[in-house]
């Protein structure tokens, strides 16, 4: 029984590799291990299934979110490419590839942009745009794999120009978008040190994703229009 117990117990300290990963915050560096992503990302409150589309409005603006079928290698990790399209009035005003992966543990990380802006069609700015690895650059969190209120995590962090952080707030707010009525959504608080006085609540439902983000500085919604599934 005695040599029993003691194998238990170095079985159970072999397990400390499995132990889940913190989240990262503020500035420090992460090692990420390519061996543990993916770019089939299938976290329930953002499943990012190639061929998906969101369609959402803030005020005049359109916003268009399409999960491509498409992958980028960033620090030799496998990520899918997602394009969001912000169109006002019919012409293209921001053109953004953003880059995804999911870890072992079921974390959605996001590993950086290449974001262009426009003016009367022409591109005009990169401002924005960052790349995990290059430049000081750190990869974040978009969505932790089991949210708690109270947990804290940055989503991004490239010095003096990307340093979105956020906090979960909630996991049964009710939310009403054209898309639907919701009553158990996940809430976020998103805010960042370079624009102290920016805060935005962000709304997260089940099979769904993002259905609305509000800015508490001035009450602007970005509100879920429409969304499906299809092959890509």
């Amino acid at each position: 029984m005695r040599r029993l117990a003691l194998l238990l117990l170095l079985a159970a300290a072999g397990c400390g590799g499995d132990e889940p990963r913190a989240l990262p915050v503020g500035a420090e560096p992460v090692e990420l291990d390519p061996a543990e992503f993916s770019a089939e990302i299938d976290n329930p409150y953002w499943p990012m299934r190639p061929g998906s589309r969101w369609v959402y409005r803030e005020g005049d603006q359109r916003v268009v979110v399409t999960v491509t079928p498409r992958t980028r290698r960033i620090l030799g990790i496998e990520a899918r490419v997602v394009h969001d399209v912000v169109s006002e009035k019919g012409q293209v005003v921001e053109d953004t590839f953003d880059w995804y992966a999911r870890d072992r543990d079921g974390n959605v990380w996001y590993l950086g942009e290449d974001t262009t802006g426009f003016e009367d069609g022409k591109p005009v700015s990169k401002e924005g745009s960052w790349e995990a690895g290059v430049d000081g650059a750190q990869a974040g969190i978009l969505l932790p794999a089991h949210p708690e209120p109270g947990q804290q995590y940055r989503q991004e962090y490239y010095e003096g120009k990307a340093e979105d952080r956020a906090r979960v707030l909630s996991l049964d707010e009710r939310v009403s978008v054209p898309y639907g009525d919701f009553a158990t959504a996940l809430m976020t608080e998103d805010t960042t040190p370079l624009e102290p006085g920016v805060v935005e609540r962000k709304y997260y439902v089940r099979d769904v994703g993002p259905v609305l983000a509000v800015s508490l500085s001035d009450g602007a919604r970005e509100e879920l229009v429409s969304f499906e599934t299809r092959a890509p």
